[in-house]
């Protein structure tokens, strides 16, 4: 088995991946009876000997000691690190795997990326390498951050850099929470610009997640839970809920949102984390579903939306749920791509569920999905035994689509507006090292990967549907 590390960056990286490890827990608890610390576990957690200073690790096979997270935490405020360390979840990290400041970055993409950048590197390099050397076989890292802030979008695509940087051969994946177009963060589109030019440079997948989608998602659920009321009664310490009473008495307002992002992340490494008749190797994702090294930014959609057993929902039937995967209402991007074009498209499936049934419900599919005219058969397709708790099957569907273009051009248009009117430049241009040429390279690249779209955009009108089979008569 190998072993993957989480880097979660900024406030919002480390929300989600707290919930991320909290349901983590709680699936391998429901599978694992005995108590042992079998390779499931192994893929993201180590078991350590908490008598012993130097954190030594039993090997798979032992009892369950003491489980610590494959993870680096790293903030620019204290706040949401000490609550995590305040909560249910504190003996999962110890102090070697945290990195916090306290003033934050001022939402300033260039004071994450530069200054703090800069201050902390050997830091963050040396808590990357100490994560990797625990390791036997390092297979991914799973990066969480947001795209509006200033440490999300600045710090983390500076730690994207040194991760590919000191670890050349390990994928990265990357999971990046967009800002919608009404944020209270003014400065966001600059953010979210130059955050993506080093998405587009550095990493090998990316998944994308919109802000404006998880509200909608998280008001449905609220709607199909208790009727025609949104908000109304959802059971404390459920998957719409945070889960960790123990950092403050209320749930915030994000803590449902983070849930829906923890839920994408729980079943990608599903895979890794379980056996299955048909597992997919993380790194196959990138290798299967990014024909272009540019064009890596994929659509996820789920379906079940939540998780464990605490929403009075009926369980969907198998073939709806593939149906439900392919419907704008599962997809966490505000997106359309039934009407864009598909370069490849992965369908990670979980519980008992047959090949077959895969196939068939792919056939049912397919018409009504355009694909490239190079890759008709563009499928990759995994099989986990083990299904989400509360439920008998799971679907997590990864679309590299053309889809993604109007949500970049959206950003484009607010950046542009700002730019225009160089307003609060200032406040990037006095960071030392920072120069205005970082925004005329940002926006360069969006607009390339905007036209590489384009382009193949514009093949979808040459497609032609198969020629029909001459029918044999039996």
């Amino acid at each position: 088995m190998t072993q993957s590390v989480v880097v979660q960056v900024g406030q919002c990286g480390n929300q989600v991946g707290c919930r991320f490890w909290d349901l983590a827990l709680r699936e391998h608890a429901h599978v694992n009876k005995r108590g042992l610390y079998d390779e499931a576990l192994n893929s993201f957690f180590r078991n350590v000997d908490s008598r012993k200073s130097d954190g030594a690790a039993f090997a798979v096979g032992g009892r369950i000691q003491h489980l610590k997270a494959r993870a680096v935490l790293v903030d620019m405020e204290e706040g949401v690190v000490n609550q995590i360390l305040q909560g249910p979840l504190r003996e999962v990290f110890d102090s070697t795997q945290l990195l916090t400041d306290v003033s934050g970055s001022g939402n300033n993409w260039a004071v994450g990326n530069m200054t703090y950048g800069s201050a902390y590197r050997e830091k963050i390099v040396d808590k990357l390498r100490k994560a990797a050397e625990q390791c036997d076989c390092l297979q991914c890292f799973f990066l969480i951050h947001s795209m509006g802030g200033g440490t999300g979008s600045g710090l983390g695509t500076r730690v994207l850099s040194l991760l590919e940087e000191e670890f050349p051969e390990v994928c990265r994946v990357v999971t990046s929470i967009y800002p919608s177009g009404e944020d209270d963060v003014i400065t966001s589109p600059y953010n979210s610009v130059l955050a993506m030019n080093k998405l587009t440079e550095h990493a090998d997948c990316v998944l994308l997640v919109e802000n404006q989608s998880l509200v909608d998602i998280v008001n449905k659920i609220k709607v199909m839970s208790h009727g025609t009321k949104p908000g109304l009664n959802i059971k404390r310490n459920s998957a719409v809920t945070s889960g960790q009473e123990g950092l403050s008495g209320a749930e915030k307002p994000f803590d449902a949102m983070n849930n829906i992002v923890a839920n994408l992340l729980l079943n990608i490494t599903s895979s890794a984390r379980f056996e299955g008749s048909l597992n997919m190797d993380l790194n196959e994702i990138t290798m299967n579903l990014v024909p272009f090294p540019r064009l890596h930014y994929l659509v996820p959609s789920l379906t079940p939306l939540y998780t464990l057993a605490d929403i009075n929902v009926p369980t969907r039937r198998l073939d709806q749920m593939f149906s439900d995967a392919f419907s704008k209402d599962h997809q966490l991007i505000q997106a359309d791509p039934k009407h864009s074009l598909y370069l490849a498209c992965a369908l990670m499936v979980r519980g008992n569920v047959q090949v077959s049934d895969v196939r068939r419900n792919i056939e049912r599919l397919r018409p009504s999905l355009p694909f490239v005219s190079w890759n008709q058969e563009g499928w990759k397709t995994s099989l986990c035994s083990v299904p989400p708790v509360g439920h008998s099957h799971s679907l997590l569907a990864l679309a590299n689509n053309t889809c993604v273009k109007p949500t970049f051009m959206e950003l484009r248009e607010r950046f542009t507006k700002l730019y225009r009117k160089k307003a609060h430049l200032h406040h990037y241009l006095h960071v030392e090292g920072m120069e205005q040429s970082f925004f005329s390279e940002a926006i360069a690249s969006l607009n390339s990967l905007i036209e590489e779209y384009h382009h193949l955009d514009a093949t979808k009108a040459r497609l032609t549907p198969d020629a029909p089979r001459l029918s044999i008569a039996r």
